[in-house]
């Protein structure tokens, strides 16, 4: 079984969760590439039997060329905070890139404030939305938390997201049957 494993990350934490999602996959015996999604041209996905994305979420859902400014501009007035990465496309430009795909399983993933759904909103369920219109079958959606808008990460979230991607590899092997 193949994985790839595509991502956006401005301040880091999703890279980092990324790393945890591959690392994950391998231990369960899945070929796994990790791509930023700068990186990941729209056929990187082709023969992959379970494709994950993930980025972080902004104004409730996956971030844009609008939010990402945001992020730059709200870096900017707090010099405290590290200066976001907004090199390459948004996921949410790169997932309008894909055609239609049939089936191949996929999973959707987001970082987002340590604050209740109802407040923070979540990427994840954007992604999972245009997976499934794409013809993804999903197998999973999740969430990961940071303490605050740049990080750091919640204790154990890194655990949490290596135990997340070894359960997905049993359902992708499912859904591609």
């Amino acid at each position: 079984m193949s994985a790839i494993v595509i991502y956006e990350s401005l301040f880091g934490n999703t890279a980092r969760i990324a790393g945890a999602v591959a690392e994950g996959l391998r231990e369960a015996g899945v070929e796994t590439r990790l791509l930023p999604v700068a990186d990941a041209e729209p056929d990187a996905i082709a023969g992959v039997d379970l494709v994950l994305l993930g980025g972080p979420t902004h104004v409730h859902g996956m971030s844009s060329a609008r939010t990402r400014h945001g992020a730059v501009d709200d870096a900017r007035k707090h010099p405290e905070r590290a200066e976001p990465d907004v090199s390459g496309p948004a996921l949410r430009d790169w997932l309008a890139t894909l055609g239609a795909v049939a089936g191949t399983a996929a999973a959707a993933f987001d970082t987002r404030i340590d604050k209740p759904l109802l407040v923070t909103g979540s990427a994840a369920k954007g992604i999972g939305k245009r997976l499934r219109a794409l013809g993804f079958a999903v197998v999973g959606e999740e969430s990961f938390l940071v303490s605050g808008t740049d990080g750091p990460l919640v204790d154990g979230e890194l655990d949490r997201a290596r135990v997340w991607a070894a359960a997905l590899a049993g359902r992708a092997m499912h859904a591609n049957r």
